[in-house]
């Protein structure tokens, strides 16, 4: 059985429920492009200071962090949303309300999720609570995309060896992630002597070797472990059509939720480059981004801890949760061999479209999971 939560937290979250809206709408329109997610990270560690979390501070990596209880302490829980958004907008992201619909890129990935954080962090700021262990409420930056996940790596090398659980706050209620999707993903850059189309004709197209290198890519068979992929997103190069380009590029990744099939992956990759150098082109690899799979872990102890907030997710919304893998902030616990798991508390639809929106009615009975979640570690919540 789970704690539930006080008349006084009870009473806490109905009188804020319009509160919560009202800063999801604030901070949903700041722009947080991965990288840049400067103008988020000073409007959280205000937020902190303005109750009481004077503590907190913006670490190298534009993560705010907010510790309670942890000095001196190696029991520590890191309960975290992510700052940064896909879009590499610069100026106010444009917010609709329609309805029980808010409309906004990033609204809920993840924006929605860090606000209900941020208003339960606020109970306890303002109520002066004293954790039982060690307790870190983290608004970190580099989830999405080419982030790589700076600001959770950075978490874990500052407080290296004291974490012994993980709860990333991200996506919808009704799913929780405890299995980390690793990914590789490179530029790969081919370079010719190029020419013109006619008088330099039979000089070799950066072009169409990389077409032939993407063909062999997608001649892989795929790994029987697990579920892996693979994808060329982006292709780049030309200057005219009576040119033969000199250079062209493309963004490839693979990824799995199995370790040794992302070796059987890389080895792929690595052995393709090398046939194609040893042709006498010119191959240049950038590695864009890499991240982990879980690693060596506590089969047992992963599964009580997801067991337990899955109780709770499920008393409190009334709503089943179904579990599954996927690339978040908890790959990097994971792949550490820390129990880390990814839950959503509120629900909308469109995620990295521009069309993205949030369920409004949904954000009451999310705080209040999010609420009874960290509820536990206080004992006078």
């Amino acid at each position: 059985m789970y704690k539930k939560l006080s008349d006084k937290a009870e009473k806490f979250m109905a009188e804020n429920e319009k509160f919560l809206f009202d800063i999801t709408c604030e901070l949903a329109q700041i722009p947080a492009p991965s990288w840049h997610e400067e103008k988020r990270a000073e409007w959280v560690k205000r937020f902190f200071d303005r109750y009481g979390g004077t503590q907190s501070y913006i670490d190298s990596k534009l993560n705010v962090v907010l510790p309670l209880g942890c000095d001196g302490c190696d029991r520590i829980t890191v309960f975290r949303a992510h700052t940064d958004v896909v879009f590499p907008d610069t100026d106010p992201l444009p917010l609709v309300i329609d309805g029980n619909y808010a409309r906004c890129p990033g609204i809920g990935d993840d924006t929605a999720n860090l606000t209900g954080l941020l208003t339960v962090a606020r109970y306890i700021l303002e109520n002066g609570l004293e954790p039982n262990r060690g307790v870190l409420i983290v608004a970190n930056t580099g989830e999405e995309g080419l982030g790589n996940l700076k600001g959770i790596k950075q978490i874990f090398e500052d407080y290296e060896g004291r974490i012994e659980k993980f709860i990333s706050f991200d996506g919808g209620i009704g799913y929780i992630c405890n299995d980390a999707v690793g990914s590789h993903r490179y530029k790969v850059t081919v370079k010719t002597e190029g020419g013109h189309s006619y008088g330099d004709f039979g000089n070799r197209n950066a072009i169409a070797i990389l077409a032939d290198m993407i063909s062999t890519f997608y001649t892989m068979k795929v790994p029987a472990l697990g579920k892996t992929t693979y994808n060329v997103g982006v292709i780049e190069g030309g200057t005219s059509v009576n040119s033969i380009r000199q250079e062209a590029s493309m963004l490839y990744e693979y990824r799995s939720d199995k370790l040794e099939s992302i070796s059987i992956m890389e080895n792929f990759f690595e052995k393709t480059i090398e046939a194609y150098r040893a042709m006498g082109i010119t191959v240049d690899v950038e590695v864009m981004g890499k991240r982990p799979c879980k690693g060596p872990l506590d089969e047992d102890a992963l599964e009580e801890f997801t067991s337990h907030i899955q109780e709770i997710l499920e008393g409190v919304t009334g709503k089943e949760h179904h579990r599954g893998a996927g690339s978040t902030d908890a790959n990097i616990p994971l792949s550490l061999g820390v129990p880390g798991i990814t839950i959503g508390i509120i629900n909308g639809h469109g995620a990295h479209t521009r069309e993205e929106y949030l369920l409004i009615d949904s954000q009451p009975i999310g705080l209040r999971a999010a609420a009874t979640i960290l509820g536990e570690y206080f004992d006078e919540f």
